[in-house]
């Protein structure tokens, strides 16, 4: 027995969705893609998921309220969303293990390509972006 509200759109007055149909069809694009993108990361090392999910529910916002709202409920992408639109910002709990999972990740990835130097730069490049990235999040208590 399912927990969850049923899916249904969310109240809106119109002005959360943009005006153009072109936009809004290419922004449910990139929201579908970055979702796809974000399951893989669960599975794939190195690729990350939050940012794709936040970007998906960012551009289904705009774009599809039904699917904002789907997202908004989802059983495990649901909390994170919402927390991230109610505060903007991130615990320093969850700062510290994004950052420390993602520097574990890329060095098990990177001893996978310890052989291939072109590789492993580009790797680490990656890494350090992507710990910049969570360091500049606004961390709250």
């Amino acid at each position: 027995m399912s927990t969850q509200p049923p899916l249904q759109d969310p109240p809106t007055n119109g002005a959360d969705l943009h005006r153009s149909r072109t936009v809004r069809w290419l922004l449910w694009l990139a929201g579908s893609v970055s979702l796809a993108l974000g399951l893989v990361g669960v599975v794939l090392p190195g690729l990350p998921t939050t940012p794709f999910v936040l970007l998906a529910a960012a551009c289904y916002a705009k774009a599809s309220p039904r699917l904002h709202g789907w997202l908004l409920h989802h059983r495990w992408m649901g909390p994170m969303i919402r927390d991230w639109e109610t505060h903007r910002s991130l615990t320093r709990r969850t700062k510290t293990v994004a950052q420390v999972s993602m520097v574990l990740m890329v060095g098990l990835s990177g001893w996978g390509f310890r052989h291939q130097p072109a590789v492993l730069g580009v790797l680490l490049v990656a890494a350090l972006i992507g710990v910049w990235v969570v360091a500049r999040i606004p961390t709250r208590r």
